[in-house]
Parts: structure tokens; sequence; C-alpha cells
């Protein structure tokens, strides 16, 4: 264990795409929320035209890559005991083992970005996925602690060549409710994938295919992985995909992508690792370095950019209506999302002995609500999208102060666990999908590839981030002493109420964004 009327229904105007008055009858025919951009039309020969990749497929198959990335976040926690055991694995080298895929996958994503602006992006989504398949029947196959450890890495890079692609390509391939609705699913996707990575963990692990213990957590990408593969080529017009141009490829920013993987490495490596080592001098030096090189990287962007270069992340992604709540918001509820999945399910099986499958079986409420909220929250009065986010973060947040006080004494709250963790995904969801389908409906096609990349890099940071410092809250709070389900309750109330904290710093960044853009005399975020 990382998202108006105008703005949920068509894109903004600049980021429209047209048919031309010279297009042939067979574009025209295609309906206005199908349309697809530029960059995915084809020419089969001077004088014709022939239509890009299937829209619904495409859709299919990059967020089945998604839910594959996403899913090996989450499922490899259930399996760790199995694996230590079989492994003879150090407690390091577990960590290693978990902490490795994330750690490659958020240190790697904005480089996977540009990679698909460059190179194209069903390309390089199609290169990642058949690393990641790669990888994965490698760590199924490991034989040693050491061996796992820089698969992990390996698949951790794979993903983050997929993962950025999946936005662009939403944003270039589909326009008006189309888009909105590939974004819902998107995000549903996104809300299923930890909630499905603790239950189908359980159910392998539980399982024991083959007698062969933790391993098929890792082996069951590899036959998916092939079928996408195998597939996608014809599905997704990947023949025809346009690349960037050799100027494009010159401005390259490599000192940019130097800086910007030494940000992230110094900071996700001790938010992963740090607690579990007693947060060592060498942890906090890092995040101080980190803190030190992050203006300077500012600094250098914001020069590059007036030398007419093309800096990392573009300024007009920044500049965008939407954009810096967006990241406000979709980090915190990025991070109570993985602070709240951890802690429960450390409740459930450490405190009240339930099994891994149990445990993951009540997340399926949280999960189901996520999604049906994320792909229905635009039939909504659109006079309230604006205010879907704040109302959002305030039902988390009300939720996770009725999971402390349902769960606080001892007890596993019966049926009333699955109402309020419905309550808790609709929440989420609210808090999330609108913020994300508004902000990328006010950012041009041409800066998808840059708002794609900061805004899934921002959620992996918020998860990192909620594993951190949630997981140091419950987990200070019961480590060293006996286990018990009172002592569990208690660390989880007092969890609980940070969980509140965090929801009510998201409800609240709008307001205060609002009030700092009219103190500068700035427009209102749409």
């Amino acid at each position: 264990m990382t998202f108006a009327p105008s703005s949920s229904a068509s894109p903004a105007p600049a980021a429209r795409t047209s048919v031309p008055a010279t297009s042939t009858a067979s574009e025209r025919r295609i309906p206005d929320d199908r349309i697809l951009s530029k960059e995915h039309a084809t020419d089969s020969g001077p004088g014709t035209a022939r239509r890009g990749p299937h829209p619904g497929w495409l859709l299919a198959i990059v967020l089945t890559g998604q839910f594959m990335a996403l899913l090996d976040t989450f499922i490899v926690n259930v399996a760790a005991p199995d694996l230590r055991a079989d492994l003879h694995a150090s407690g390091a080298g577990l960590q290693l083992v978990i902490a490795g895929y994330t750690i490659a996958y958020a240190v790697l994503l904005i480089t996977g970005a540009r990679l698909g602006a460059l190179l194209g992006h069903s390309r390089v989504f199609l290169a990642g996925l058949a690393l990641f398949t790669v990888a994965s029947l490698a760590c199924g196959l490991a034989t040693g602690t050491g061996q796992l450890i820089a698969f992990r890495l390996v698949q951790g890079a794979g993903g983050a060549a997929m993962l950025p692609q999946v936005l662009s390509l939403i944003q270039r391939t589909f326009t008006g409710l189309a888009r909105t609705r590939a974004l819902g699913a998107y995000a549903a996707v996104l809300g299923v994938g930890a909630a499905a990575g603790q239950l189908l963990g359980g159910v392998l692990v539980s399982a024991d295919l083959f007698g062969w213990g933790w391993r098929p957590v890792f082996l069951i990408n590899v036959p998916v992985g092939i079928a996408l593969l195998a597939l996608a080529p014809w599905l997704m017009g990947v023949r025809g995909e346009a690349r960037g141009g050799t100027e494009e490829r010159r401005a390259l920013d490599l000192p940019g992508l130097a800086l910007l993987g030494a940000v992230l490495l110094l900071f996700t490596v001790p938010v992963v690792l740090g607690r579990e080592q007693g947060w060592p001098l060498w942890g906090w030096l890092s995040l101080a370095l980190c803190a030190a090189l992050v203006p300077a990287f500012a600094r250098y962007e914001i020069q590059l950019a007036r030398r007419g270069g093309r800096p990392l992340i573009s300024p007009l992604v920044l500049r965008a209506p939407g954009v810096p709540l967006a990241v406000v918001r979709i980090f915190w509820m990025m991070a109570v999302n993985a602070g709240f999945v951890l802690v429960l399910m450390l409740h459930l099986q450490s405190g009240l002995g339930k099994s891994a499958l149990s445990a993951g079986f009540s997340m399926v409420p949280t999960a189901v609500m996520f999604a049906l909220v994320g792909t229905n929250w635009r039939r909504l009065p659109q006079s309230w999208h604006p205010r879907l986010s704040a109302a959002g973060f305030l039902t988390a947040a009300a939720s996770f102060g009725w999971l402390g006080v349902l769960l606080s004494d001892g007890g596993d709250g019966a049926a009333w666990l699955y109402v309020c963790q419905a309550v808790s995904g609709i929440g989420m969801s609210l808090a999330y999908n609108p913020v994300l389908s508004r902000t990328l409906s006010s950012v041009r096609q041409s800066e998808a590839a840059d708002a794609s990349g900061l805004l899934v890099t921002t959620a992996q940071l918020g998860l990192l981030s909620g594993v951190a410092l949630f997981g140091a809250v419950f987990l200070e709070r019961v480590e060293g002493t006996a286990p018990s389900a009172d002592t569990s309750a208690h660390a989880l109330v007092v969890t609980c109420a940070a969980l509140v904290t965090g929801t009510l710093v998201g409800a609240a960044a709008g307001p205060l964004n609002g009030l700092v853009r009219r103190v500068r005399g700035l427009p209102g975020d749409r």
C-alpha cells in the first residue's frame, strides 16, 4: 500500500479535438464524444486516412495494465510472512522486497511520462508492460532474497513506464462525456486496486496453488500480461502513433530528470524504510537533502523555460486552473486512503486475529462504492460539481471518526463495519474523482503527458506518505506490547483521529486556495 458542467461534460476549449471541415465522410461519422486526437490518426497511403485505435479496447487494455501495476503495490504485503519463511529473508531484506517496487515506481514515474511524449504513449506503455510481465515471472521464480529485490526494482520500473501513459492516452483519445466516463473508470480501477490486492493476496496465499506458496502473487501477472501484449498492437494503433520530433528529442531535460530523480529517491527511501529502522540519522539527512534540492530543481526548471528550453514539467501545467489545488487534494486523498487500508488490515489481522482473506473481504464495500461513485458522480446536479471534492473529504472524515467509535471496544463492528466501509468509499471517491476530471479538462492535450506524470507521481507520493505517517501512528502504540484486541483498538482510535485531521486538511485546501488567489488578484479555479 497514489482523482462543473464544463469540466465533466466537455473539456476546456484548448483541449477539444474537432473535425475539420475538410474531413472525410468516415471521419465525420465518428461521434463527437469518441473523436480521436490527431496523434492517433494513421496514414495508409496518399489521399487516404485510416482510423486509429478503437477507444473501448484501448481503455480496457490500459486499465488492465494499470490494475496489474497497482495490485503489486499491495498484494505482496499479504504474502510477506510466507515469503520470509521460504527465502529465510532478514527483516531488512523483506522490507526491500516490499518497498523496492514502490521506490523504483515512484522515482521513475515522471521519466516514464516524458518518454511517452517522445516515443509515443502506446509504445512506451507496451514496453513497460513487457518489462513488468518479464519481471513478474522472474519474481515468481526467484530463489533468493537478493534476486527477488532486484526483480522487484525492475518490476517497479516497468510499472513506472506503464502508468503515466494511461492518463495521457485517455486525455488524447477521448473528448467530452466519453472522457469523463473514461476518467471515472480510471479512478474506479485505482480505488479498487488496494482492496483487490489485499483480497486477492489472501485468496492466493490461502489456496497455496500447486504448493507454490507465495509465488502465485507474482506469477498471476504473467498470463494477463502475455494476453495484453498479444492483443494490444492490433487494438491500440501502435504502428501509426506519432513520435516526438528530432527537436523534441534534443530538448529532453536530462539535468531536470536527474534532479527530480534525486529528490524523489531522497524522499521515498527514508519514508519507506525509516520507521522499521528506528528513524536513523541517515534517514533525516536524506530528507533534509531532499528539501534542499527541491528549490534547486524549481530554479533550474524556471531558468530553462526562460531560455526557451523545454522543462521537465511545463509551467503551463503548473499554471493551469486547479492544478495546484488538485496536487494538494490528490496527495491527501491518497495518503488517507493508504493509511486507512493499512491500519484497518493490521487491526483486523494482528489485533482481532482474522485471516488475511477475511480482512481483505472487509474492504469490498469500500472498493465497490469507490467504483460506483467514480463512474456516476457526473449524474449529480452540475451546480454541485465544484463542491463535491470538499464534500467527499468531509464524508470520509465522518466515516473515519465513525470507524474509530465502532471498533473502540475491541469488537469487530459486525455488519455496521461494512456500512462504515461503504461510506468511506463514497467519501474518498468524491474527494478524488471530480478534482481529477475537472483538472485534466483544463489542461491542453499538448501538456497531457506532463499533467499525467505530475498527478500520478503526486498520487504515489501520497500513498507512500500515508503509509509512513498513519502507519507510524498506529504501530508506535502496538509494538513492544502483548498482542491484544484492546491495545490494537486504542491504536486504531488514535489513528482514526489522525485520519480525520488529514481529510479535513484536504477539505480546507479549496477555501484556502481561493483566499490566496483572491489576495493575489487571480481568477478563481473552476
